[in-house]
């Protein structure tokens, strides 16, 4: 399966790669493995939404950010290593929701990235899960993802 025209099947356009907010870098690879920090729900430049999920932010909404990561993250993959059918696994997604105090759904808000990721990469996709309930996250985003993929060389 070739992820370029999968991407456009699913009618996903990758925009610009979402710059750092800070002092790191956005991926690093070692080995085959490559590391994604944390990636934020922008859209044209700036975030989908803020607030925490439960209180100004509903389950529907966070589940669609969660999507919107996925698609930065292909982003980020695509800039850093050009051609995404060098992705061979999605290995582990570790997803942070900002909720309110009685949100017990964080699972659910990461299927949203889980469900995409496996209708673009397919089998490759599967992978390993954290959902983690959260005060709250940088610039009041409901939801932020990191992610570890494995690359052919």
């Amino acid at each position: 399966m070739n992820i370029d025209e999968r991407l456009k099947e699913l009618g996903i356009i990758l925009t610009e790669s979402p710059k750092p907010l800070g002092s790191y870098v956005s991926c690093v690879q070692t080995g085959n493995l490559l590391f994604l920090s944390g990636v934020l729900p922008f859209r044209s430049g700036k975030l989908t939404r803020t607030g925490r999920v439960g209180e100004t932010v509903t389950l529907d909404e966070a589940k669609e950010d969660a999507r919107q990561i996925v698609i930065n993250a292909v982003s980020v993959l695509k800039v850093n290593i050009g051609d995404l059918n060098k992705i061979t696994k999605c290995v582990k997604v570790n997803g942070f929701v900002a909720s309110a105090a009685d949100f017990y759904d964080q699972p659910k808000v990461l299927n949203g990235a889980s469900d995409l990721l496996f209708e673009i990469f397919g089998e490759a996709g599967k992978h390993a899960r954290a959902a983690v309930g959260v005060n709250a996250l940088p610039m009041n985003t409901p939801v932020e993802i990191d992610f570890i993929f494995e690359v052919r060389n």
